[in-house]
């Protein structure tokens, strides 16, 4: 086996601790995901702006401060990793995946950006997004991102880039974000691990408005010690973001070391809410059961998402409004008729609309919360149907029942969403086809280490193949329960 592949397929804990002993440098690694991306990223296309050699002089100049007698700074010792790009990197363009910002070369890091870096990351690409949201990775500006197991599906979105670029081994980790299952969506598509943090928890930069508890910066990665040690690096509080918090006593990476089973696990198939395609749901209730294995009494069990749905698209797009409603006099037509839809729906709200979705999302936050005073975490599927035809901008219909609107197919997510709580995509299986799913474990406000902990020990228990994989012109069919059901 060549170096790269030797290094491709470390994970990053495996990567930063080489890097911590002085056994390899950051140039290494930059080289060999060079290497890597040449190879594969042709065919997914999940990172289209790339900047290798500025990224190989930073490393460089760590390696030189640093030496090998010192411990380089931060979480990530000069680890090499994808930002989003909806994120700025100095120096970098951030496009949003629109014609409008195709040339916008960014003046300073975003916080979040800057946050990693503080920590010890290197950054030698931007991931491939959808223009500004959406779950389906496809614009005007890059293309479509393509899914690693089978090319011609949909990565998911709007992280889809990076979930791409961390399934085929390009990157160790990778920067997501999620509004209404942005990282969750397409981390269950690609078959890596995502998680959506609670409000505050990674700190936000200035391009949102600072209140907003819908929009949240999160880590991917292709297991959960990975995320829980990206999370680590990313968990720093800053004065611009009035809704960060500090950090916390013991690192995420605890949670890990030394993880404790839920007590009581609640699933529902579909949160009351809507179809799911039926071996999706298969899927999912047998990973969740898989819990019972481990101590913990698994329930049909779910709070009351009533409303929830609607609630959702108007806080949405009222956000969409906020942000982008500025675009329209001018842009309206270089800009995806789908968010025209979204922005002038947000500008058509009335206020009795308004004040519905703020007391719908009141009364959910507390059935959410009595429900967590009985249960530990709550388990779903991360998405209603599996992975789609990357041609297809978004499914229309679900089990033979027409949806109404471009993201209504994302309901599984976006309810979620609204509870404030910090909810994350487990690669739980595959479908006959071969196409991966993703179970969605969630648990109370801020329980980050105990979500973290569960999904450390389901994965265990579930035991799938590990990532990298090399990118497949059609999954591989297999009996769907052939690794889910797979004890070890």
């Amino acid at each position: 086996m060549s170096q790269t592949a030797e290094l491709i397929r470390l994970t990053a804990i495996e990567a930063v601790a080489l890097l911590r002993r002085g056994e390899i440098t950051p140039v290494d690694l930059i080289d060999a995901a060079a290497t890597r991306i040449e190879a594969v990223d042709g065919e997914v296309n999940a990172l289209p702006i790339r900047f290798l050699e500025i990224a190989r002089q930073k490393a460089q100049g760590l390696v030189e401060k640093f030496g090998s007698a010192d411990q380089p700074p931060g979480w990530l010792a000069g680890l090499p990793i994808a930002a989003k790009d909806y994120n700025d990197v100095a120096g970098q363009r951030t496009t949003h995946g629109s014609p409008v910002f195709a040339e916008s070369i960014a003046s300073e890091s975003d916080i979040t950006v800057a946050t990693l870096e503080a920590s010890g990351a290197i950054f030698i690409a931007k991931s491939n997004v959808p223009e500004f949201a959406g779950a389906n990775t496809f614009n005007a500006v890059f293309g479509a991102t393509r899914n690693p197991w089978s090319l011609d599906m949909s990565a998911g979105g709007s992280s889809g880039g990076a979930a791409a670029a961390l399934a085929t081994g390009q990157v160790w980790l990778a920067m997501g974000s999620d509004l209404g299952g942005s990282l969750r969506i397409p981390a269950s598509y690609c078959g890596i691990v995502g998680l959506r943090p609670t409000p505050g928890r990674v700190s936000r930069g200035v391009g949102l408005p600072p209140f907003d508890t819908l929009w949240v910066e999160g880590p991917l990665a292709r297991n959960v010690a990975d995320l829980a040690l990206m999370l680590d690096a990313q968990a720093i509080p800053h004065p611009r973001d009035p809704l960060s918090r500090p950090r916390p006593a013991q690192p995420f990476l605890v949670a890990v070391e030394s993880p404790r089973p839920p007590r009581r696990v609640g699933f529902s198939a579909n949160l009351g809410l809507g179809p799911v395609d039926p071996e999706v749901v298969a899927l999912c209730r047998q990973a969740a059961l898989r819990f019972t294995a481990l101590g913990a009494s698994v329930e049909e069990a779910c709070p009351d998402f009533s409303e929830s749905i609607e609630t959702f698209q108007t806080q949405r797009a009222l956000l969409i409004a906020a942000t982008r409603g500025e675009l329209l006099p001018k842009h309206r037509a270089h800009i995806n008729p789908a968010i025209v839809w979204n922005i002038e729906k947000g500008l058509g709200l009335t206020a009795d609309e308004i004040v519905r979705a703020e007391r719908s999302r009141a009364a959910l936050y507390h059935r959410v919360a009595e429900f967590f005073e009985d249960y530990d975490v709550l388990a779903c599927p991360v998405v209603a149907v599996p992975p789609f035809p990357v041609a297809q901008p978004y499914p229309t219909e679900i089990g033979g029942v027409a949806l109404a609107s471009y993201i209504d197919w994302m309901f599984l997510t976006f309810v979620i969403t609204l509870t404030g709580c910090p909810a994350l995509s487990l690669p739980c299986g595959f479908t006959a086809a071969g196409l991966p799913v993703g179970l969605q474990l969630v648990a109370r406000g801020h329980g980050e280490a105990s979500l973290i902990s569960a999904a450390r020990l389901l994965e265990q228990e579930l035991a799938l193949p590990p990532l990298p994989i090399d990118p497949r012109p059609q999954a591989v069919p297999h009996r769907a329960t052939a690794i889910a059901g797979n004890h070890q």
